[in-house]
């Protein structure tokens, strides 16, 4: 089917009947299942949070990542860094954790299957992206507070601009791995395609370049990619204050139109 809404069958109207109560412990039994599949099959864990710790450290352990650069004012390589790095985990749940679970259902017929029960398929792409979006504030939480008490960063200077940057990340670049979810036949071939994705949209969130050493040209494509939209909304957040309303806007362009399209293409057969 090309939809992400299905028919709903007699057995998913009884189960939308039942009392709140009953449909939470339903609903939480299928996110407890979801949270386990996750934790013995960690490409999510691993992306979203090992990688992003394994490079705070190599940075944070390098003197010259200490030093400020011609070019980036005031602020040393660590500073330039530490938002890509949140940004990194970010994408890496998003293209490389998202997809693959999905597709691995679709192919063994579970989500078929599902459509015949009392449980709506619905109910077990919810329970990913509540297990998705747990790694990634996990991965937040552990990238800045490690940050802050075993490198000196300075705490964020809007809290609340950091959460809403990394929100609107997340609601942008979940319907990605939602569509690499939708043409993907295989899980092997939603790894191949999230990582063909993620390299050159890492590229302009500045993991090989940093964005303030960008050319005017390559910056200006960069602060219209989601990656490079949140790396400029989650520095400005941790660095400035609360960031202002053009990487906002850009990411949350990109939550609408993305989930849109992730809502018509995705295919539960």
């Amino acid at each position: 089917m090309s939809s992400l809404s299905l028919p709903r069958h007699p057995l998913t109207r009884r189960t939308l009947s039942l009392p709140a109560p009953a449909r939470r412990a339903a609903f939480g039994k299928v996110l407890l299942n979801e949270a386990r599949l996750t934790w013995r099959l960690p490409v999510g864990v691993v992306g979203g949070i090992g990688i992003p710790m394994v490079l705070l450290v190599i940075f944070g352990s390098l003197p010259k990542f200490h030093q400020t650069m011609p070019g980036l004012g005031r602020l040393t390589l660590f500073d330039v860094y530490l938002p890509v790095i949140v940004v990194l985990g970010l994408a890496a749940l998003a293209l490389w954790g998202v997809p693959g679970p999905l597709v691995s259902y679709r192919e063994q017929g579970i989500l078929r299957r599902l459509s015949t029960t009392p449980v709506p398929p619905s109910w077990l792409l919810a329970a990913q992206a509540a297990v998705q979006t747990c790694i990634a504030v996990a991965g937040l939480v552990l990238v800045v507070g490690t940050s802050m008490i075993a490198f000196g960063s300075p705490a964020p200077k809007s809290p609340a601009g950091l959460v809403l940057s990394c929100g609107l990340a997340i609601a942008g670049l979940f319907p990605m791995g939602l569509l690499i979810a939708s043409v993907a036949r295989t899980p092997n071939a939603a790894s191949v395609i999230g990582r063909l994705a993620f390299f050159p949209l890492m590229f302009f969130a500045g993991l090989w370049l940093p964005r303030a050493l960008m050319p005017g040209v390559l910056l200006d494509v960069s602060n219209y990619t989601p990656l490079g939209a949140a790396v400029q909304a989650v520095q400005d957040s941790m660095l400035s204050g609360f960031p202002p309303a053009a990487p906002l806007l850009v990411l949350a362009a990109y939550a609408l139109v993305l989930g849109f399209v992730a809502r018509r293409c995705f295919r539960w057969e």
